[in-house]
């Protein structure tokens, strides 16, 4: 299986990928790598937060279709789906090392500064791929474009 993503004119203001940090109010091109049967249900209803992860609750995508292609990991190829959105990251926060002092609490009030997206960097050694990771807090600020599914001829379908 191959994985490949037609050229596409992006939305009106909306960014592609770079290696830099997302600017605070920006929209981005992000994906979702997940399972058949969870994005026919994404698809219907939306993102849901997730209980928990390695930056807390949240919904769990990147700007990097590599990274998201990879998901579910140990589930096989044939099964994955990878949902294109955009995301308007609101205000952003870099999350940079593993016990960095707002890893799970970035949305928290309670904790100081409030962020509506947090950001691990490329290659700082908090994710094993090296490849950048962003947790949305809010699930509205996510809207779906389409599902990427692997071909036999590299080409999405």
């Amino acid at each position: 299986m191959q994985w490949a993503e037609n050229d596409f004119d992006l939305p009106p203001g909306v960014v592609r990928l770079g290696l830099s940090a997302p600017v605070n109010g920006k929209k981005y091109v992000m994906y979702h790598g997940t399972t058949s049967e969870a994005a026919r249900s994404i698809m219907a209803k939306g993102f849901q937060q997730s209980s928990g992860g390695m930056l807390g609750p949240g919904v769990y995508l990147s700007r990097d279709l590599e990274k998201a292609r990879r998901y579910p990991i140990d589930h096989p190829e044939h099964d994955r789906v990878v949902i294109k959105v955009v995301v308007n990251v609101g205000k952003v926060i870099a999350i940079n090392y593993q016990g960095h002092p707002r890893q799970m609490t970035w949305h928290d009030s309670r904790y100081g500064e409030m962020y509506d997206t947090a950001w691990v960097p490329p290659n700082c050694g908090m994710v094993k791929s090296g490849l950048e990771e962003d947790c949305v807090w809010d699930p509205s600020r996510i809207k779906i474009i389409s599902a990427i599914k692997p071909t036999a001829g590299g080409m999405c379908e």
